[in-house]
């Protein structure tokens, strides 16, 4: 297993980059938001891969966090999406947006990527759902408190309330993606008592 590569860049392509490491340039498939990102051609960068093996080919996928490389591992483990798709999902939607698009069960953002239908987006929610809360760190369960524990009958979950403003956001006119990591980077300060008016008004100061 190949953990990760450091080396010169090469080359980069829409979907590719060729890194150079002791002679031997090695074709690292990459999510297309990070072609944008590499280094210039000719500087040092390194990249967390993951070598997927088939019949008759061995390809190489590289990412510049190890979320996102875990992302991309839990995405290939669900059925009906392989590693184009799981790079396709990565593409337009940035691993910590993913965890709370699933948290919030939003499959239109999900299905806004290539080759990925509503259907696909509903089973990927389901099947990674307690995965993807497994799999985070300490700091970011913190982030992603639900605001349950202590709550009455009548007080809408965190997780809903988060959901309500995305779609608030949305129909303002702000794309899924934009929305979405808006509301997450205002939602680890938000009171018990937080509704709907306050997450949406937090999410906006962040957006402006």
């Amino acid at each position: 297993m190949i953990s990760y590569i450091k080396g010169t860049l090469a080359d980069v392509f829409s979907d590719r980059i060729i890194v150079e490491n002791q002679g031997i340039g090695y074709e690292i498939l990459v999510p297309g938001s990070l072609t944008g990102k590499m280094p210039l051609i000719g500087e040092d960068v390194q990249l967390y891969t993951y070598l997927y093996v088939r019949e008759d080919a061995l390809m190489l996928y590289g990412f510049f966090t190890r979320e996102g490389l875990e992302i991309f591992k839990l995405l290939i483990g669900v059925s009906g999406i392989g590693p184009k798709g799981a790079l396709g999902i990565l593409s337009v939607i940035e691993p910590h947006e993913l965890r709370l698009a699933v948290a919030v069960e939003d499959a239109k953002l999900i299905a806004t990527a290539p080759g990925i239908g509503l259907k696909t987006a509903k089973k990927l929610i389901i099947e990674l759902k307690d995965k993807l809360k497994e799999d985070m760190t300490e700091e970011q369960m913190r982030e992603e408190r639900t605001g349950d524990a202590g709550a009455d009958n009548t007080t809408a979950s965190v997780r809903e309330i988060q959901k309500e403003a995305v779609e608030a956001l949305t129909a303002l006119g702000y794309g899924r993606s934009e929305a979405a990591a808006a509301v997450r980077k205002c939602s680890s300060d938000l009171p018990e008592d937080a509704d709907v008016e306050l997450v949406l008004r937090l999410a906006l100061t962040n957006l402006l």
